[in-house]
């Protein structure tokens, strides 16, 4: 019978509403009492021959199955108003400790076992705190008052029915530690099939082209048959736990009705009071057949409450601990002053004794070879991580003195994986401001070169995008995050890579159009290609986690290192855009 912490602390925030439900469970299994009683005087008039009492008796068990049936339907609205808010903030609270915990977390989790948790997991815990925990109230409360009720009348038959009771309700606490562990291995292999389901969905594509379908299918046999197996071990001692309870209440019932005729033949008791024992024997156990049957609709919730707990109090990879808004007013110098960092694990520093200057209000570059830590710079200023040495500025402040929402707020991110939701054009662009007027919308697209072939669609900015934007092309999906991003008027503005399915004119469009614009923001630019870059104020070349040099383009090819040799071989096949740590920023 103990509760899961977890379980506890979801059902706390529903309190009224979950009393609510249970004052209603226990008013109607009053009713079933009350129909006991009324049913035991009937059937004693009929015995006796006296017809007298019976339309009022059958009148009255009529009136109480009418208000069961109000009290029932208003118990069942009143448990699932009270599940459904506790599914909706704890799915809240989930999904907002999701954002804190950043890409770090998400990266380190699969989004499939991440998904069943916040769906199905969610579930279980409303079916367990709406409708198992009213009921295990009311079966701890209601049978002690049916015993003293049968004992008051026929105390021999407490003979039969105490023992069953505590069989019934104690018994299958012999299998709680052997079922957690069935439930846990049933919840594990459960989330690793939703995982994998999830993950070869959204790589289909990817395993058409590789030939790989028939061998993920197998993959998924497997799973699949794992957690057959697993749900088969669980029901298996689900069962034994059922079939204490069945052989509980009917040996008790059996026993209370034995006893009880045995007292009528004796002279023990009267017509009524035999007829009352053994109807209240069989409501001595009703709640205890509910509670099984509504510990069976919970169960998941149960079996989901560990995994739960793991993602509501993982650790964010920074502390939140700044309290500065991140509302400058004007575009904001950025500085790395001598930063050093290395990944968990790894062998050598990522990056080693970095310092440079983004200008306020200025373009800055950041180039070099593949692993040289660009995107881990840009990781950095997000606070992905935080550094081991050295800072980080931000208007003069380290960015650990802003608050983290709203430094992440005040720094609009374009990577090279765009996200784009199934919605209008519009709505996608919305998201970063959802007041903004079409005229914005027109203008940020026109900067990010995406107008033209939006206005050449038949709806324009009404056509509804495929899941993930998979209805446009590489280079569109990257424009049109490129022009969501302008739209949120952020101070700063990071592109990783943000152009790279772009082809090169169009790429040198774009981005002189956005150093054109630049006069209100900082931009960062990271990049593979000159056409990217050469228009930066100022180009930062970077070499196996150092500085190698600072400059403008043309001073920079006739000094004649890393970046001269870049440029003589195009920088199509020397520079990568990414840092090879999965920290997409």
């Amino acid at each position: 019978m103990i509760v899961h912490p977890e379980l506890r602390r979801a059902a706390r925030h529903a309190r009224r509403t979950l009393l609510a439900a249970t004052l209603l469970q226990g008013a109607v299994t009053a009713t079933w009492l009350a129909q006991a009683v009324l049913l035991a005087h009937a059937l004693a008039a009929i015995a006796g021959g006296d017809s007298g009492p019976l339309p009022a008796l059958l009148t009255a068990i009529a009136a109480t199955v009418a208000v069961r049936a109000g009290l029932s339907y208003a118990q069942r609205r009143t448990a699932a108003r009270a599940g459904a808010r506790v599914r909706v903030r704890l799915r809240d609270e989930l999904l907002a400790h999701l954002g804190r915990l950043g890409p770090a977390q998400l990266t380190a989790a699969r989004a499939g076992a991440v998904r069943t948790t916040l769906v199905d997991g969610v579930e279980g815990v409303d079916a367990y705190v709406s409708r198992y925990l009213p009921q295990l109230l009311v079966t701890l409360a209601a049978p002690p008052l049916l015993l003293t009720a049968v004992a008051v009348i026929e105390p021999r038959a407490l003979l039969g029915l105490a023992p069953a009771l505590l069989l019934a309700l104690a018994g299958p606490r012999a299998w709680d530690r052997l079922l957690a562990r069935r439930g846990k291995e049933h919840w594990d292999t459960y989330e690793a099939l939703g995982a994998d389901y999830l993950e070869a969905l959204q790589g289909m594509p990817a395993l058409r082209a590789a030939g790989a379908v028939a061998r993920t299918r197998r993959r998924l046999e497997r799973r699949s048959a794992e957690l057959h197996r697993a749900t088969v071990a669980k029901l298996r001692v689900s069962l034994a736990d059922t079939g204490i309870t069945d052989l509980a209440v009917q040996g008790g019932t059996t026993a209370a009705a034995l006893l009880a005729c045995w007292a009528a033949v004796t002279g023990g008791t009267g017509a009524t009071g035999t007829y009352l024992v053994l109807l209240l024997a069989g409501e001595c156990f009703r709640p205890v057949r509910d509670l099984a049957r509504e510990w069976h609709a919970g169960y998941l919730g149960v079996s989901a409450a560990d995994g739960i707990t793991a993602l509501r109090t993982a650790k964010p990879a920074v502390p939140d601990t700044g309290t500065t808004p991140a509302d400058w007013p004007t575009a904001p110098e950025v500085r790395f002053e001598n930063v050093e960092f290395t990944y968990p694990g790894a062998e050598r520093p990522t990056l080693r004794g970095v310092t440079f200057t983004a200008a306020a209000g200025r373009t800055t570059a950041v180039v070099g070879p593949s692993g040289a830590g660009k995107s881990t710079l840009l990781a950095l200023l997000l606070r992905h991580h935080d550094p081991q040495a050295g800072r980080i500025t931000v208007d003069g402040l380290d960015t650990g003195a802003y608050a983290l929402d709203a430094l992440r707020h005040g720094i609009a991110v374009v990577s090279q994986e765009t996200y784009l939701f199934h919605a209008t054009i519009a709505d996608n662009l919305r998201l970063a401001r959802p007041d903004a007027t079409d005229a914005d919308l027109v203008d940020a697209a026109r900067t990010a070169g995406i107008h033209d072939e939006i206005s050449d669609l038949p709806d324009g900015y009404a056509t509804v995008l495929g899941e993930r934007g998979a209805t446009l092309s590489g280079g569109q999906r990257q424009r049109l995050a490129l022009a969501r991003a302008l739209l949120a008027d952020a101070r700063v503005l990071v592109l990783d890579e943000a152009t790279s399915a772009v082809d090169a004119r169009r790429e040198a469009d774009i981005v002189r159009d956005l150093t054109a614009v630049s006069g209100g923001r900082t931009v960062l630019v990271v990049a593979h290609r000159l056409a990217a870059v050469r228009h930066a104020d100022s180009i930062v070349v970077l070499d196996g986690g150092r500085v190698d040099a600072i400059g403008e383009h043309p001073d920079l090819v006739a000094a004649g290192g890393l970046y001269a040799r870049l440029a003589v071989a195009g920088l199509a096949s020397g520079i990568s855009g990414t840092s090879g740590k999965g920290l997409a920023v």
